[in-house]
């Protein structure tokens, strides 16, 4: 049932994402929302089936954007490993850690754009690069990733309580009955 509520999450952060933000000016370069979704996913497990549902995250991403091929994919990878290593070193509940994370998961997105221009068209172009927008998004991803970690985390928690409640609640009608 959780693969099910992360499901629902990733569809309802795209539809957010590609179709509800960009409506509004202060968002048309908003930061990548389903960051959101890969360090949530980072910070509540670290199981090894979870480096597959950020790699089909990607897939999904790269498939919907004009981004090259594998681009959200390697950085949602380079986000869930650092978020994986760093938690075992510190607190993964701090305030402050998921601040930093934050910023760091829009800079590693914005690190590896750089580095896939620089690549394709050469040094030069590297000045051309357009910086306020980093920062721009770095805000974004300041001010909204924790909040939006947060947020997901009650909706798990309530998610997680109602199939339990369901799940027995149906056990209990299904008792004493012979099909």
């Amino acid at each position: 049932m959780n693969a099910v509520f992360f499901i629902i999450l990733t569809i309802f952060l795209i539809i957010l994402q590609t179709i509800v933000l960009p409506s509004f000016s202060w968002f048309v370069q908003c930061f990548d929302l389903l960051i959101i979704d890969v360090l949530f996913l980072s910070l509540i497990s670290s199981h090894y089936s979870m480096i597959a549902a950020v790699i089909i995250i990607g897939c999904i991403m790269d498939s919907i954007s004009g981004v090259p091929f594998c681009y959200h994919i390697f950085s949602y990878l380079w986000i869930y490993i650092i978020v994986y290593l760093v938690k075992q070193l510190l607190f993964q509940k701090s305030i402050i850690f998921i601040f930093i994370i934050s910023v760091v998961s829009v800079f590693i997105q914005q690190g590896l754009l750089l580095f896939s221009v620089f690549v394709n068209q050469g040094s030069n172009t590297i000045w051309t690069f357009d910086f306020g927008l980093l920062i721009r998004q770095a805000f974004w991803g300041f001010i909204f990733i924790p909040p939006g970690i947060w947020l997901v985390n009650v909706c798990w928690q309530n998610w997680i309580f109602i199939t339990k409640f369901l799940r027995n609640r149906w056990l209990k009608n299904t008792e004493g009955r012979i099909d």
